[in-house]
Order: C-alpha cells, then sequence, then structure tokens
C-alpha cells in the first residue's frame, strides 16, 4: 500500500490555509489543522477554512498540550525581556506568564517563535513551544510544563477529499445560516431534540456574506449515513437558508 502523504497545520497561521490548499490541489493525501483547544476555546480561523474549502472533516485527535519556555543556551529567567508565542499558548500560560515582568509578543505560531529566536540569535528573549520545537532548534528550557491548567487539550482535524465510513462511535459536524428572525435557532435545535440526537457542541461566528449574521457551527454524536441524521439535514434545509455538513468521523476517546 502506497503511504499516504500528509500536511500539517499550526494554530490560527496561514499554514492552515496551505494545509487546506494542498489537500485541495492533491498535493497531499490528508491534513491535519488544530481547530479547538480546552483553555482557550475555538481556532476561529479554521472553522472559516472548513467552511470555504470543498473539503470533509475525515477523523478527530485529542492531544495533551505541554508548553515550555526556552531560550539560547546560556540563558536564565532573569535576563529575559520578551517572550514570544502564539496566542492561544500565551493565553494558556497566563498564570506563569503574569508572575513575570516582561514584555509579551504574540506571533504567527509556536515553533516558529523558537525558529526565530534560534535564527536571529536573540538574547534576552523566550518562546513558548513544545519540548520538541526546543530539540529541534537547540533552544534550552528554561521553565517546562508552564501551562496554566495540566488537563490542556488540543483537539486537532484531518482534513480529506474523501468521506469516512461509520464507526463504532461517530461524530458530525455541520454548520448553518438562519434568517435573522425570533425561534429561528430554537427551530434548528428542535430537529436535534425530536430525533434525540445529542449535541456536542453550538457555537456562532460571524457571516462572511453579511454583517451582523451569523453562522452556526454544530457537532452531533451519530454518522449522517444513518437514516436518522439524513431526515434531520432534509428537515434542516427547510427552515434554515444553508447548510453544509463538513464531515461525518470516527469519534475521539
Amino acid at each position: 500500500m502506497p503511504r499516504a502523504k500528509i500536511a500539517g497545520g499550526k494554530a490560527g497561521s496561514s499554514h492552515d490555509r496551505d494545509v487546506f490548499q494542498a489537500v485541495l490541489e492533491v498535493s497531499v493525501d490528508f491534513g491535519v489543522v488544530p481547530v479547538e483547544n480546552s483553555q482557550a476555546g475555538t481556532l476561529a480561523e479554521t472553522y472559516d477554512l472548513l467552511l470555504a474549502y470543498p473539503l470533509n472533516i475525515f477523523a478527530e485527535v485529542i492531544l495533551r498540550v505541554s508548553h515550555c519556555l526556552m531560550a539560547l543556551p546560556g540563558e536564565n529567567l532573569t535576563n529575559i525581556r520578551t517572550i514570544y508565542s502564539h496566542p492561544q499558548a500565551l493565553a494558556q500560560c497566563e498564570e506563569f506568564l503574569t508572575k513575570l515582568k516582561v514584555e509579551v509578543v504574540p506571533s504567527y505560531d509556536t515553533a516558529g517563535s523558537a525558529k526565530m529566536i534560534k535564527e536571529r540569535e536573540l538574547k534576552g528573549y523566550a518562546a513558548i513551544a513544545s519540548r520538541r520545537a526546543a530539540n529541534i532548534y537547540a533552544l534550552e528550557i528554561l521553565a517546562p510544563k508552564i501551562e496554566t491548567n495540566v488537563n490542556n487539550y488540543t483537539r486537532f482535524f484531518a482534513i480529506s477529499r474523501e468521506k469516512t465510513k461509520p464507526a463504532l462511535k461517530n461524530k458530525t459536524s455541520l454548520v448553518v445560516a438562519t434568517e435573522n428572525v425570533p425561534g429561528a435557532l430554537y427551530k434548528v435545535l428542535g430537529i436535534f431534540a425530536i430525533r434525540n440526537i445529542n449535541l456536542t457542541k453550538l457555537e456562532s461566528r460571524p457571516s462572511k456574506s453579511k454583517p451582523w449574521e451569523y453562522v452556526f457551527y454544530t457537532d452531533f454524536e451519530g454518522h449522517i449515513d444513518s437514516e436518522v441524521y439524513r431526515e434531520a439535514i432534509k428537515e434542516l434545509e427547510q427552515v434554515t437558508t444553508f447548510v453544509k455538513v463538513l464531515g461525518s468521523y470516527p469519534q475521539a476517546e
């Protein structure tokens, strides 16, 4: 069997769009992008890309996240003046950072911050990134495991041009838009409720087509190939202005 080609994204960066584009252009078989953190919340840019691209969520993966503070060899905490990292990582390490009297600067991604410090030989600067990034860029870890909450997990989606077959436990993600009228969202939720379909996520995002209107992203337990879920989608199409199934996939444990 030929080996699958994979592209990976980095939280909230332009790399995510590159991953979607690579999958669309058949440069890779599937891509992996971060979508949500248990502490800092949803990565909105990824959900916007899921809506924009004609691709499918193929799988979900949930990984424990551990952050380290790293700098050039020979540096120590007392002479660090500035810390770089992605805004999500900074938010996840807020308690640690508030104890330091340093400048905190958001950057496009965690590993990129580590790479910048190494390539520019920035003394007095540090990055928040993974232990692996420290190893790759030969940086010294000044403080390990600096995340505020040890129960810090990030959810990733694998995206593909293909759809998955039902597994033992499945989840489906979709996005809907409604008219701006009383009871519109109530009707949407009722379609799931009367069928005993369990929603595991519901979140609104600004619509790209009209100011001050919103689309709703939702996850529910089940696979779209089952009749009860297909019926629900058909009814949703009657009470909404837009429905897009982003994918059905095996539910991560």
